[in-house]
């Protein structure tokens, strides 16, 4: 008996030690994250920081070149945004930063002033893509515009050199569209060689403009675009160059931008058909001719 008890005793304190050595082992391995912490305290810390202190020694600020003079960039962190009463026409690139411009946007909208364009109302604001709509909210009531204008504009302050401003107070002069040529196209502020050559090459295919919103149809030329010029322009409707539709041949309709070849064959067809056509209603008995089609082709067609 006294043989089994001392068997028994020395397996149960087998089993306790055992029991004691995997309780160490848990305690260890759940201490081993605050020894490594111990032993290697912030390194990651340490090397975000490093990183920090790296951006910080980069430079802050840069100047670029705007009509031949130097202006200084302002990083968001170095400035104060306010609001005051101002005129767009006027106010220098850093008075359109202190209203919550960055330094591109007010660059673009002096760009867009150097080359004849003009706010002449605060709706204006909403023309120029660097400005949100959420902006124009905020700058709406604020602006004030000099109603002093006739005929020339008048443009002074910082940002423009003299040169700048002698082309932007030059007079407009109001250029008839279907007669001018590339070089009086380029007399309209705004109009460059290369967008006259595209309007006089346009102007041809189409023959001629009825409308001066036609313009946005020419290549490059959006509505910020548009509305710069539109009114330095005019249109002449007598000089269309139209086409009678009763004797019109495929020649006739050679490169017009709003027809297609199988709308020609579709029209030729037609009158062949059922003879010659008295009205533009006629035409929209025309098959794969749309009502948009024909109201756009009106204005060139005879009868």
């Amino acid at each position: 008996m006294r043989k089994w008890l001392n068997a028994y005793f020395d397996f149960s304190k087998r089993e306790f030690n055992g029991l004691i050595v995997l309780i160490v082992l848990i305690m260890l391995i759940s201490a081993t994250p605050y020894l490594y912490r111990f032993l290697k305290p912030e390194s990651e810390n340490a090397q975000v920081e490093q990183m920090a202190i790296k951006r910080l020694m980069l430079p802050m600020k840069k100047t670029t070149v705007f009509n031949n003079r130097k202006l200084k960039y302002n990083s968001k962190k170095d400035h104060h945004y306010s609001l005051f009463l101002f005129d767009p026409n006027t106010i220098s690139i850093n008075d359109w930063q202190k209203l919550g411009l960055s330094f591109k946007q007010s660059e673009a909208v002096l760009k867009y002033l150097a080359k004849g364009g003009r706010f002449r109302k605060a709706e204006d604001l909403q023309k120029m893509y660097t400005i949100n709509q959420k902006l124009y909210e905020k700058l709406y009531p604020y602006v004030q515009i000099d109603d002093n204008y006739n005929g020339k504009i008048k443009m002074a302050g910082k940002g423009f050199d003299d040169k700048a401003k002698n082309l932007i107070s030059r007079e407009i002069k109001i250029i008839e569209i279907n007669g001018a040529d590339s070089a009086a196209l380029v007399e309209v502020k705004g109009i460059g060689p290369s967008f006259a050559k595209r309007i006089v090459k346009y102007r041809e295919r189409v023959g001629g403009f009825y409308k001066k919103e036609q313009l946005l149809e020419v290549f490059g030329l959006d509505s910020i675009k548009y509305d710069e010029i539109r009114n330095q322009v005019s249109v002449d409707n007598q000089r269309l160059k139209t086409i009678n539709i009763n004797t019109a041949r495929f020649e006739d309709f050679k490169g017009h931008p709003y027809i297609r070849y199988k709308q020609v064959n579709a029209i030729i067809e037609y009158r062949k058909q059922h003879g010659n056509y008295s009205n533009i209603a006629d035409l929209n008995k025309v098959a794969n001719l749309e009502p948009e089609t024909v109201e756009r082709l009106a204005p060139y067609l005879t009868f």
